[in-house]
């Protein structure tokens, strides 16, 4: 087996957190560009063969939004389903206290935003907690402004029985926020597939599967 290949096989098996600890403390980049049990109840996931690129694994999959309503920063009741439905979506799910995967994923969707420059305001950007009990809409409101968030890039929290509904519907329940995995979703409009990226995506490669999606849409 070449080096490169045996290197590349390495990182794609290290644990998520270590990855994301050697980003954030060495300043490493873990890949050259840049998932208990599945539910199925309310989604249907890797309808299609995997995509396996540097950094990513892209796959698209159906998955059917709960129809819960959570809070923004402002305490403001947000319908999911409206929330998702009305522009293409760019998704992630975070919580503020993390150390090491959602600096990454929250510092990418930052870079995603600066790049899209005034295109931003046609696309919704989605970062939903996974720790509502601590994650507060004002704590979000400070998340939010740490990352320079747009008011295009929605952050959006609130009880733990919807926050948990939500996690399970796009297949990302850990059961624990510690065992939170790297994960983006795109989609084009209402009634298409999602594509679901597992992994440190860059800014550069979502920003390439959003314009593919909208392209062809």
């Amino acid at each position: 087996m070449r080096t490169e290949t045996l290197k590349r096989y390495f990182i794609l098996a290290m644990p998520w957190t270590v990855m994301a600890l050697m980003v954030m403390t060495l300043g490493l980049a873990p890949f050259p560009s840049g998932a208990n049990p599945n539910d199925h109840e309310h989604h249907h996931h890797h309808h299609a063969m995997p995509d396996e690129q540097d950094g990513y694994v892209r796959t698209l999959a159906t998955y059917t939004v709960p129809d819960v309503k959570l809070l923004d920063p402002n305490r403001a009741q947000v319908s999911l389903r409206r929330q998702l439905d009305d522009k293409p979506v760019i998704m992630n799910f975070i919580f503020t206290s993390c150390g090491a995967i959602c600096p990454v994923m929250s510092t990418t969707f930052s870079e995603v935003q600066k790049a899209l420059g005034p295109e931003r305001n046609a696309v919704r950007m989605v970062s939903i907690s996974i720790d509502p009990e601590h994650d507060t809409p004002e704590a979000l409101k400070i998340y939010a402004k740490r990352y320079g968030a747009g008011p295009q890039w929605q952050m959006l929290t609130g009880s733990l029985d919807n926050s948990i509904a939500v996690q399970r519907a796009f297949n990302v329940y850990r059961g624990d926020k510690m065992g939170h995995t790297p994960a983006t979703f795109l989609r084009a409009r209402a009634g298409q597939p999602w594509v679901r990226l597992d992994g440190f995506a860059s800014a550069d490669d979502i920003l390439r599967e959003y314009r593919k999606l909208t392209a062809t849409n």
